[in-house]
């Protein structure tokens, strides 16, 4: 009799999965600023001992041009494994791939050809507006019971934004995930702690505030997002909510700890109002709630004002601006892109 076994890129730890072994393609996203070419995803040899090792040696693109495609990943990962909805035999096979400009969500199958994906399915934005009342998909992450999608605005484009739910192996756009936003209106990014139940959810803009790039009354107003949202995972509802206050402005990526037994993470902050820095913080449980605390502090550099826009010439130096954070699968190494 066959036997059912779990995709083999699924593992029950972190510690197991690290002993796994590397990755031997990596996919990346490409597009047009200007859209008059399709984004598409470039595949990256990245395995070192290949003679074409860090060159690209494959690509899609994508249907339809001005998509914007930022963060994207797969329908199944070792989250499948959780004891609480445990989905073993669902594959690591499609990228899941949203376009935040156009609404759009792609599916690129690759398993028939890894290094050539092909666009099996492309879910359109009226549908996702219909069937879940988000529009802006943002972020991908492959979940125990589906795969979540922060998404930047409602239906309209407004707020609130939130997260939806897709299921894992027909694609279907299942509806929201929230059953109660609370005082959440901004999104962002979304993940979580299974072994404490816990979504954490940060904030950036609705869509008319970014789609062609920060606006300056918005950012010196302290407008954009500035707080994380703690949640009831399996209740779907908002517990907590925590500001950063008027100074901190775009409150990132999360990274939550891998040990599922921490009960803490990492997240950015890209500007502070004050003095132009980027910082990182930790959330961590006190007592019987969530508190956040600034770790680092990554100062402006100074410049001189002629080399400056307009919005930056009164400061005079150059914000590095820390867009993504990444945390290694032991928890020991924080990564920073500024």
């Amino acid at each position: 009799m066959p036997t059912w076994r779990p995709d083999p890129s699924f593992y029950p730890s972190p510690r197991i999965a690290e002993q796994g072994p590397p990755e031997a393609l990596a996919y990346v996203a490409v597009f047009d600023p200007e859209r008059q070419r399709p984004d598409g995803i470039a595949v990256v040899d990245v395995d070192e001992k290949s003679p074409s090792y860090a060159r690209i040696v494959g690509s899609v693109s994508m249907p339809n041009t001005g998509d914007e495609l930022h963060h994207f990943g797969w329908n199944a990962c070792s989250s499948n494994l959780c004891p609480n909805a445990p989905h073993p035999h669902v594959e690591r096979r499609y990228l899941v791939v949203p376009g935040l400009r156009s609404s759009r969500i792609h599916i690129l199958d690759t398993k028939p050809d890894p290094v050539n994906p092909k666009v099996v399915k492309v879910i359109e934005p009226e549908e996702i507006a219909a069937k879940t009342g988000y529009t802006r998909p943002h972020t991908i992450h492959c979940g125990p019971d589906g795969i979540y999608v922060t998404a930047l605005g409602n239906a309209e484009g407004n707020a609130p934004g939130g997260i939806f739910m897709i299921d894992h192996e027909t694609f279907e756009p299942l509806g929201p995930w929230e059953k109660d936003h609370g005082p959440q209106k901004l999104a962002y990014d979304g993940w979580w702690h299974l072994g404490y139940d816990t979504m954490v959810t940060s904030e950036w803009g609705t869509p008319d505030t970014f789609e062609n790039g920060l606006i300056p009354e918005v950012l010196l107003g302290s407008q954009y997002g500035r707080r994380l949202h703690f949640w009831d995972l399996n209740k779907r509802t908002h517990l907590q909510e925590i500001d950063f206050g008027e100074e901190h402005q775009l409150v990132f990526e999360l990274r939550p700890a891998h040990d599922p037994t921490k009960a803490h993470g990492f997240v950015n902050c890209v500007i502070s109002l004050k003095d132009l820095s980027s910082s990182i913080w930790t959330w961590y449980r006190d007592g019987e709630r969530w508190a956040v605390k600034k770790v680092i502090s990554i100062p402006a550099e100074p410049a001189h004002a002629d080399d400056l826009p307009p919005m930056l010439k009164g400061f005079g130096a150059v914000p590095p601006l820390v867009t993504d954070i990444d945390l290694s699968m032991d928890d020991r190494f924080l990564y920073v892109a500024c």
